[in-house]
């Protein structure tokens, strides 16, 4: 500007114009940072205004009919993705939110196959969070199988049943809280980490009480002696089997107590949270509760019925020591193969009508389909 001169109003306008475009940039990098993160692990207060999980948005797709899930689950309980290292399943999730391939191309792809395989097996869809090594589900096969054959053992006492029992429900209790719904515990606890103290006894007499049951049996034969075959056989052979279905239910049903008494997220089909609801926590725990049911159940069955013919063959009866190894052969083909079946009766992301659901959550939205994290 010429020195005695003024400046024109127009200049002054010109000169803001670089200033003021700099000042909406900022602003619209502030108002993107406060969307949820893209990363692969939110924050769980960011989580909620999230859309829906890489894995739920897997399920929904891929998880439409039984035969589905069976493929999948038989591929996701590969127990080699254990060795996986958390930074290799941290950019398993990268991979896939970031990808601009469909879900049908993504699984033609060999590297990103792996990474849904890493992502399914690793990662809660509740919260991101890698899932504990010994909770995943490749590693639920190889863990809880050897307690399951070490309950279908012929103890000594009632002490040796008992352990085992506790050793198998602790196991269970803990699988079960690690892949459950986690609404209830965010609300309970800020702390993903820490366990709310009601949740925490609520396992703890789950385990005790179905410890001591399972046991039941075996302190009767101590105790009392039987001295009649019938009796003897229906004791060891007959009621254990049913009683361990049903005390496998049981342990669902009070661990993942939380989960009908406070309710857990529904979500409408672009993952956008409509409310929680206790009906559809009870749906969730009810299909978990009868599947695990059905899985021990007919997994201790198939050894005990096979057995109880195949011991009474010239072969056994020479070789009695064969019994056992065959007993465990039988036990890990049963648990082999209905493993993926159990996982595959009901999908992993369920679907709960709009007449099904409280009239606080209906009065809020008019959409008819509501979808929530079954869990496994």
């Amino acid at each position: 500007m010429v020195p005695g001169c003024r400046e024109h109003p127009r200049s002054r306008t010109r000169a803001k114009r670089p200033a003021l475009a700099r000042n909406r940039e900022r602003k619209a990098a502030c108002s993107s940072r406060s969307v949820p993160a893209a990363g692969p692990f939110p924050a769980r207060h960011k989580r909620r205004l999230s859309l829906m999980d890489v894995n739920l948005q897997f399920w929904r797709a891929e998880g439409k009919s039984f035969f589905q899930r069976f493929l999948h689950w038989a591929d996701i309980l590969d127990p080699t993705v254990l060795v996986k290292s958390n930074e290799e399943i941290e950019k398993s999730r990268l991979l896939l939110q970031t990808s601009a391939q469909t879900l049908q191309e993504s699984l033609q792809d060999e590297k990103v196959k792996q990474a849904w395989k890493l992502s399914l097996s690793s990662v809660h869809p509740g919260t991101g969070e890698i899932i504990p090594f010994v909770f995943r589900s490749p590693a639920f096969l190889p863990l809880v199988t050897p307690l399951v054959f070490a309950n279908l053992l012929p103890h000594k006492g009632g002490k040796q049943a008992f352990i085992w029992q506790f050793l198998f429900h602790s196991y269970a209790a803990g699988f079960t809280l690690a892949n459950g719904n986690a609404t209830a515990k965010a609300e309970e606890t800020a702390l993903p980490q820490k366990l709310p103290h009601k949740q925490l006894l609520l396992c703890t007499g789950a385990v005790s009480c179905a410890a001591w049951i399972g046991a039941f049996p075996h302190f009767v034969m101590m105790q009392n002696r039987l001295n009649s075959p019938s009796m003897e056989t229906f004791f060891r052979k007959f009621l254990p089997i049913p009683l361990f279905a049903c005390l496998s239910a049981f342990n669902v049903v009070i661990v993942r107590g939380t989960e009908y008494e406070n309710g857990i997220e529904v979500m409408d089909k672009n993952g956008k949270v409509i409310g929680v609801s206790q009906k559809a926590g009870m749906k969730a725990v009810k299909e978990t509760a009868l599947t695990r049911a059905a899985l021990f159940g007919t997994a201790v069955m198939i050894p005990e019925s096979l057995l109880y013919y195949l011991q009474r063959t010239n072969f056994l009866l020479k070789n009695p020591r064969t019994l056992i190894p065959l007993r465990l052969l039988l036990t890990v083909s049963a648990m082999g193969a209905l493993l993926p079946v159990s996982f595959s009766v009901f999908p992993q992301l369920g679907e709960i009508k709009r007449d099904d659901l409280e009239e606080e959550i209906l009065s809020s939205t008019e959409e008819t389909e509501f979808f929530y994290s079954r869990g496994v």
